[in-house]
């Protein structure tokens, strides 16, 4: 099974096409290119070029990097984008990997079941020989590795935390969650306060839960390659990582600390949002460049503060990992390489960075931040925090855990669960 798991790519590039659904309603997906002319190196993506008055800051941010690169290297660089009016036909990753399997681009915008998929048939190039790579965070080598090669890097980490209201809980007297236990003891406390439903959710990110709390230990522990290495000769299960996480979202269910049966009709953000900026909700779920966003968490009537999930280690931040990889045939090899190069220099980096004001994929590039992701800002530098998408694992990892998580709300006992994940390891190693 693979579900599409674009989520990731709401932090970059405002990707909404996608996240963690598979196909439907009716309609024409198209590809376009920008322009009808000669070009040098074609990108494939999911949006056109930006015009100049345009006010898209993450398309702006790129768009100012490709910028550089065409003029340091004289290169032009041609979009390819995906359209679609609805998704009948084809999502942005079927399309995607269609092209990349018949050579049609040079550069692509990847989310991560694809880049998982295209890595492991040997459809990416290797990126760690780009002079530019030497300089990446380690969480986006783990996560974008494959058979030990780099296939893809993204220009920006996308992190996902728990939103707090620290005014509420300052009101009761609560100090901000660092287990699941902590958690726990919060949502009694505000329950009690006649608070009806103290974590709004939505019907995409609950599985951040799960993976703060099953993978805490594997990404921290020091044997992080060892277990996947075990996980994917299965002589590990995944479910054995995943049920505490299950176990606590149906306990947090049960006791109604999260309405399960409203989530399941929210849009991330769009749904369980208004309650959160009223002050009816204390705690939400969303990813770092939503408390910069002021059309999501940017402007609040009150103290934010985001922090890592509940964890046997504390606040654990969950990352997710989309990236730009090369087709290993691509027509314009050496020229993509160039440019890909290029937008990863730290120079174009701190200029997407300071644009979005995001982390940076380099260890080299730091921005200021609005104090309210300090807590999550400073686990990452420590090195501290789990995957939510790893292309070295092959069992997908995103878009499987969401949908099982769709069936825990909608009302699969855990034990349920599990036996899916022990079927879809077991067909995917079987492959």
């Amino acid at each position: 099974m693979r579900i599409i798991s674009a989520v990731c790519l709401a932090g970059m590039m405002a990707l909404t096409m996608t996240a963690c659904k598979g196909t439907g309603g009716s309609g024409k997906n198209v590809i376009i290119s920008e322009k009808d002319h000669e070009t040098v190196v074609n990108l494939f993506g999911a949006m056109e070029k930006s015009k100049p008055d345009a006010s898209n800051i993450a398309r702006t941010a790129f768009d100012k990097t490709i910028e550089m690169a065409e003029e340091r290297l004289g290169i032009t660089v041609d979009y390819r984008t995906y359209t679609a009016e609805n998704y009948k036909e084809k999502t942005y990753d079927d399309v995607a990997l269609d092209r990349v399997r018949h050579h049609m681009d040079d550069l692509y915008l990847l989310n991560p079941d694809t880049i998982q998929i295209l890595g492991m048939e040997g459809a990416l190039l290797d990126l760690s020989e780009l002079e530019n790579t030497k300089n990446i965070r380690e969480v986006v080598r783990t996560a974008n590795t494959v058979d030990g090669k780099l296939v893809a890097v993204p220009q920006e980490v996308v992190v996902y935390g728990l939103f707090v209201n620290t005014d509420m809980f300052d009101e009761y007297g609560l100090a901000l969650p660092e287990t699941p236990e902590d958690l726990l003891e919060c949502c009694r406390v505000f329950k009690e306060h006649g608070i009806r439903t103290p974590i709004g959710a939505n019907r995409w990110w609950l599985e951040s839960f799960v993976f703060a709390i099953g993978y805490a230990d594997l990404y921290n522990n020091g044997h992080t390659q060892e277990e996947i290495e075990a996980l994917n000769r299965g002589e590990k299960k995944y479910s054995d990582y995943m049920r505490p996480g299950f176990e606590f979202l149906k306990e947090l269910m049960d006791r109604g600390y999260i309405d399960a049966e409203t989530a399941c009709t929210y849009e991330a953000i769009e749904g369980e949002g208004p309650d959160f900026l009223a002050q009816k909700t204390p705690i939400v779920m969303a990813y770092w460049g939503a408390a910069n966003a002021d059309t999501a968490y940017g402007k609040p009537d009150f103290e934010l503060k985001v922090i890592g999930f509940p964890s046997s280690r504390g606040q654990m931040p969950v990352v997710s990992m989309t990236g730009y990889g090369i087709s290993a045939e691509a027509g314009h090899l050496e020229e993509a390489k160039q440019v890909l190069n290029a937008i990863l220099s730290d120079e174009a980096l701190q200029v997407y960075a300071e644009t979005n004001k995001v982390i940076s994929p380099s260890e080299h590039v730091e921005v200021e931040h609005i104090p309210a992701l300090k807590p999550l800002n400073d686990k990452i530098k420590e090195n501290v925090y789990v995957l939510g998408s790893n292309a070295g694992m092959k069992l997908e990892q995103w878009g499987n855990t969401c949908q099982i998580v769709r069936e825990l709300m909608e009302g699969a006992s855990v034990d349920a669960c599990m036996e899916k994940f022990d079927r879809l390891q077991e067909e995917t190693l079987g492959r």
